[in-house]
């Protein structure tokens, strides 16, 4: 994994993060923005912004030789196939979470990283976010977490023609989301049983959903309960952003970006900023890793055992019972 500049970049995706990622590696002079694919429209825009080359299909842009990292981020169903493409061509693969929808496909990926040597690694911002990192911090002050609770509701109305309301290219919620998951099992560990319930609404079903909901309890090897819930839609009217942990000696309660630990010694806040330039963080962390070996800041186990329970969850929803893990 020795590199000599420039990093020679391709990008699949034509929307917000994709261009993000574009305008991130384009400010280190260590990288060589070499093209970007996609809905064709859309990255050509793109394209000529960058002065970069611009293709419909990603397997042409994943087969070029000129080529050493490949960044995914297009429709959740399509990050298995192009993650595989480009490592067995060998590159270097950033992959936005999920991985991919299925945890055996998962796993196959991380193992062929490794045969080749390569760098697999997937995304997971939130673990960069103040609100994760104050909460973690603030953990030992409250004695033996019991209770969890994190819910996120998203209000769109009406909800918006793309693919992150049809299910076949979005997924089940909590594994097309997994981050929500992700964040838990990195603070409380290993996660016993699931059980959980999905709803969908709207006139499209089952192409296109006009609202989603959810919920997933989690019971954790050491006894601690978790209610995640997961709304979005034209149903939903108030917006929700919310993270509480019950302990034995106190609680951490975050609404939005403002939280407080309490314990018996009164009340503590805990205020994160709004969590700006997060991908920047991720982006110099991956072009650090390559050039530096620097390590990054999560790993493939880690986010292969959040999907390992966002699709346990997947399993309880669709058999209606609880599932052990």
């Amino acid at each position: 994994m020795n590199l000599t500049s420039p990093l020679r970049v391709g990008i699949v995706g034509s929307g917000y993060v994709a261009k993000t990622r574009a305008e991130l590696f384009s400010q280190d002079p260590r990288v060589q923005l070499i093209g970007i694919a996609g809905n064709l429209a859309r990255v050509q825009a793109i394209a000529q912004e960058f002065n970069i080359t611009a293709s419909e299909f990603w397997s042409e842009l994943v087969m070029r030789t000129d080529v050493d990292l490949i960044v995914v981020s297009t429709v959740n169903r399509d990050h298995g196939a192009i993650v595989r493409q480009a490592l067995n061509t060998g590159k270097h693969v950033v992959v936005e979470y999920p991985l991919c929808l299925a945890i055996a496909e998962a796993q196959s990926l991380v193992d062929l990283a490794k045969q080749k040597n390569l760098m697999l690694h997937i995304e997971h911002i939130e673990l960069l976010g103040k609100v994760h990192q104050l909460a973690a911090q603030a953990l030992p002050e409250i004695g033996e977490p019991f209770y969890i609770r994190y819910a996120t509701t998203t209000p769109q109305s009406p909800a918006p023609d793309k693919w992150a309301y049809m299910p076949e290219l979005f997924g089940f919620p909590l594994v097309a989301a997994t981050s929500r998951i992700h964040r838990l099992t990195v603070m409380f560990g290993k996660v016993s049983a699931v059980s959980c319930q999905l709803s969908y609404l709207g006139d499209e079903l089952p192409h296109r959903f006009s609202s989603c909901i959810c919920n997933a309890q989690l019971k954790f090897a050491s006894g601690a309960i978790a209610d995640v819930s997961y709304k979005k839609g034209e149903s939903f009217w108030i917006p929700e952003r919310s993270l509480e942990i019950q302990g034995s000696k106190g609680a951490i309660m975050f609404a939005a970006d403002t939280g407080k630990l309490v314990t018996a010694e009164g009340e503590v806040p805990l205020i994160a900023e709004a969590p700006r330039g997060l991908f920047k963080q991720d982006t110099q962390n991956v072009i650090d890793h390559l050039f530096n070996k620097t390590p990054l800041y999560t790993n493939s186990e880690s986010a292969i055992y959040a999907l390992t329970v966002a699709c346990a969850a997947e399993k309880s929803a669709a058999l209606g019972q609880t599932v052990s893990v």
